[in-house]
């Protein structure tokens, strides 16, 4: 195999550049058709778009009647996706999502089964209200997330790509409800907030949605052009600084591991999986805000939706009032010094 010389490698670091401009415009194209919608609300879409440009799933948590179905299907409609939506219940099976053998019998009587494809195959998958599935049904779901297919009667059957899902929960229902496993969490790239929106944007909502008319979103980039984009996500380069932030950061939030607040505060903290969604988040940040390479400010601006689904509080933390976020908001603020 020969060696490349100099001018190869300007070459290629001009052809990334030149790539990574074409993304930075397309990026653009998506926030403003998006913001043609959504209003107001820019945290949530800026980080449900991050969990898609790096390729992964995401959570909402939000209370009802906050447009997070209406942005996962105006984000499907933008982004070129084939997208499907499962309003989780008790009941649901798993074969509700997944699919099912069904016999078939041809004019000689001849009778094979044929599997029909449930929702699950689709590019985007809004599953609604999560955690109203039984924790049966919740597995099946994990194994599409994380292994992209499903087995039916020991028949592999490979998913769409991209395939990312964007799960709802409202945090104010107990009864009837299944938390998630942590397990299950961890899969998810982030957990976003869903607030109620500023003055401003709600009066914006009341005035464009209740007219004669409403805002349609229309198709910006296609699926295959996100995959190109993702791809480029995870080339992006990312500085030692950075990566030392970055592990700083997590393994500062683990009992044990030095840090006097996590070891009075936390029972269990997050994995090597945290590490590697701060850096892809990262790195879909810079490309969301129009740089070429993410800096300690991104790593500290994703802490709170990279880590807070990945941690949990000790018994007397909680009956002391204290939230993950407030540990997560003192973690950062020593960080920064």
């Amino acid at each position: 195999m020969g060696l490349m010389n100099s001018t190869d490698t300007v070459l290629d670091e001009k052809a990334v550049v030149a790539a990574a401009e074409r993304a930075l415009a397309d990026v653009a194209a998506v926030r403003s058709e998006v913001a043609k919608v959504i209003f107001g609300q820019e945290r949530v879409v800026e980080n449900t778009m991050l969990a898609l440009l790096s390729g992964g799933h995401a959570l909402l948590v939000g209370v009802p009647g906050l447009a997070k179905t209406k942005l996962v299907t105006t984000l499907g409609t933008v982004l070129g996706l084939h997208s499907s939506r499962i309003q989780f219940t008790p009941d649901l099976m798993p074969s509700d999502i997944l699919g099912s053998e069904v016999m078939d019998q041809d004019e000689s009587g001849r009778r094979s089964f044929r599997f029909v494809k449930g929702p699950v195959f689709a590019q985007l998958l809004m599953a609604d209200e999560i955690n109203r599935a039984s924790p049966r049904t919740q597995s099946a779901l994990l194994q599409s997330m994380q292994e992209y297919h499903v087995t039916i009667a020991g028949q592999r059957y490979d998913l769409p790509a991209p395939f990312h899902v964007l799960a709802t929960q409202n945090p104010l229902e107990q009864e009837g409800t299944y938390p998630l496993p942590e397990a299950q969490l961890d899969r998810f790239l982030l957990q976003v907030d869903v607030l109620y929106p500023e003055l401003d944007a709600e009066r914006q909502i009341l005035l464009e949605t209740t007219g004669r008319s409403e805002a349609k979103p229309r198709e910006v980039i296609a699926a295959d052009r996100l995959q190109e984009i993702q791809s480029l996500v995870r080339q992006m380069p990312v500085s030692d600084k950075v990566v030392d932030a970055i592990l700083a950061l997590v393994r500062s939030a683990r009992p044990g591991h030095g840090n006097a607040t996590t070891d009075k505060n936390v029972a269990w903290g997050p994995g090597p999986r945290a590490g590697q969604s701060l850096m892809l988040t990262a790195r879909a940040r810079a490309l969301y805000e129009g740089r070429l390479a993410p800096s300690l400010d991104d790593v500290y601006a994703l802490a709170e939706p990279v880590l807070q689904h990945r941690m949990a509080l000790t018994f007397a933390a909680r009956a002391e009032g204290m939230s993950v976020r407030d540990v997560i908001g003192g973690l950062v603020k020593q960080a920064r010094g």
